[in-house]
């Protein structure tokens, strides 16, 4: 009886830890192959919609959008 729960304690803290890592090991390959946002694409999408882009405007945009993402 104690053997049943022990393993399977022992499984789903194995469980834990592989989910774990396999889901760093994605996140980590998903970030590689689209990186946030950067000044270069900002500058892009601003042209795209008809703004003239100064980097003063590209500053504010990124500091704002760095701030948004460590809430």
């Amino acid at each position: 009886m104690w053997g049943y729960i022990l393993v399977g304690i022992l499984a789903l803290l194995a469980g834990i830890a592989l989910g774990f890592f396999i889901a760093r090991r994605y996140m980590m390959s998903y970030l590689k192959k689209n990186p946030p946002i950067n000044e270069q694409m900002l500058k892009m999408m601003m042209m795209q919609m008809g703004m003239k882009p100064s980097q003063k405007k590209i500053n504010q945009m990124m500091s704002a959008m760095n701030k948004q993402g460590m809430k």
